[in-house]
């Protein structure tokens, strides 16, 4: 089908938009954008800088992706924003482009980026994330895959996130997160993220070797490299060989454990999800 252009939506002639794209009222785009097919641009949205969005994006009212970093190292450079397929940015998004040539900022396939949510430049974001209202990442951040940050959760630039963690409501970190934990409060751990690994599939074997893995990493008294040691040879599975490696690699340190929480509950209760 042919793509739809509002009379009052200014896009530049040197644009690239793919069939089936539909550009709304008021909307942007700007001279180095390219657009795939069957994108939806809302009404007052702008997309600028040199930025290229894949195919089945919905970009809500009012978003904008690709402006400046806002950094004040950056020198007005052409740097890039890169955007996989199936992406949804609700009202008032904001995705900047990275702040150097050498790196781009990366969003990949199916994430859901809520009003209001932020995503700074040079940040690297996975497949299948969810940062709720408000949801803010600094520069830098590395966000891997089908993770669910809750609204008003801020995260620290150069931090990591690992695969299905999650970040309870207006909890914020400095640190590292792992894959498969939860984190509240300032960079604090509370378990792990049991309800995304039933729904994700992971066997009731797998769970389990996590819940042993995770009192080993983050409630033990023992000295790092012990813990990591220990957890290499006593935790063969691949699910709890993807926690230690992302443990051993981080350079910021990873959110800590205090021991307060209550998760001697069966990993294989009866659950409402």
């Amino acid at each position: 089908m042919p793509t739809e252009i509002h009379p009052t939506a200014v896009v530049h002639p040197s644009a690239q938009l793919g069939e089936d794209c539909h550009v709304g009222p008021h909307a942007v785009i700007d001279a180095n954008v390219v657009l795939g097919p069957r994108c939806q641009v809302g009404p007052g949205a702008c997309i600028t800088g040199h930025t290229r969005l894949g195919s089945g994006n919905r970009i809500h009212a009012g978003a904008v992706l690709g402006d400046a970093p806002q950094d004040f190292k950056y020198a007005g450079q052409p740097t890039r924003l890169i955007v996989g397929n199936d992406n949804v940015f609700r009202e008032h998004v904001t995705v900047h482009r990275s702040n150097r040539l050498d790196e781009d900022t990366v969003l990949g396939d199916g994430n859901f980026l809520m009003a209001g949510s932020h995503v700074g430049h040079n940040c690297v974001v996975g497949n299948h994330n969810v940062l709720a209202n408000g949801a803010l990442l600094g520069g830098h951040v590395v966000l891997q895959d089908r993770a669910f940050l809750s609204g008003n959760c801020l995260v620290h630039q150069f931090c990591r996130i690992g695969r299905l963690a999650l970040m309870q409501g207006g909890s914020g970190i400095s640190l590292d997160l792992p894959p498969f934990t939860l984190a509240r409060d300032n960079n604090t751990l509370c378990g792990l993220n049991r309800v995304g690994l039933r729904r994700a599939g992971f066997s009731p074997e797998d769970r389990r070797a996590l819940q042993r893995l995770y009192h080993l990493l983050f409630r033990s008294t023992l000295a790092r490299a012990e813990r990591l040691r220990r957890a290499t040879a006593e935790f063969p599975q691949a699910v709890c060989q993807e926690m230690i490696a992302f443990v051993a690699a981080s350079k910021r340190g990873v959110c800590a454990d205090p021991g307060r929480w209550d998760d001697s509950g069966s990993e294989d209760e009866a659950s409402t999800d």
